[in-house]
């Protein structure tokens, strides 16, 4: 049993969730920012475009992982 001042579980892992995407969500934006001028020059260049399609792919993956992954179990 848990003492009557502590948050619940479902409450703390919410609140983990929140906090996760409030500190990591500027990193993220730095990272794309980064990337905007290789999405931009890319396609100009040889075999480029697959490059692109690869480093957005990439983003996506790390995003929706990291979300995915701060869930917590109901």
């Amino acid at each position: 049993m848990l003492p009557p001042w502590l948050p619940s579980p479902r409450t703390v892992g919410a609140l983990q969730r929140v906090l996760l995407v409030a500190l990591l969500t500027p990193a993220v934006l730095v990272a794309l920012g980064a990337a905007v001028p290789a999405l931009v020059l890319l396609p100009l260049l040889p075999g480029g475009t697959d490059r692109a399609t690869k480093l957005l792919s990439a983003h996506t993956r790390y995003l929706s992982t990291l979300l995915t992954e701060s869930r917590t179990a109901p």
